[in-house]
C-alpha cells in the first residue's frame, strides 16, 4: 500500500509548516482524503494551539514517499453543504 504524509500548513512562512515523518500506508488518493478530513474533524473538536489561531485556515499537505505534492486538503473542506444547512 502507498505511504502518505499529511504535512500540516498552519501558516505562511516556513515555520507554519508542520511536518509527518512517519506517514500513513492507505489504499490510495480518495483513501489519503478521507483520512486527511477525519484527522482535521478530530483536530478542530479536540486541539487548541497557540500557534493554530484558526483550524478553518489550515491545510494538509498530502505527500507521497518520493515528497512529491499529491494534493492539498482544506481544513474548511470539513464542513459539507448539509452542514450548512
Amino acid at each position: 500500500m502507498p505511504l502518505y504524509f499529511f504535512h500540516l500548513r498552519h501558516g505562511p512562512d516556513p515555520n507554519g509548516l508542520a511536518q509527518d515523518l512517519e506517514g500513513d500506508e492507505l489504499a490510495g488518493p480518495e483513501a489519503a482524503r478521507d483520512h486527511a478530513l477525519a484527522v482535521a474533524r478530530d483536530l478542530i473538536a479536540r486541539v487548541r494551539l497557540h500557534a493554530v489561531r484558526d483550524w478553518f485556515s489550515c491545510t494538509f499537505e498530502v505527500t507521497d514517499e518520493g515528497g512529491h505534492l499529491v494534493m492539498t486538503v482544506p481544513f474548511s473542506d470539513t464542513v459539507t453543504e448539509e452542514d450548512e444547512d
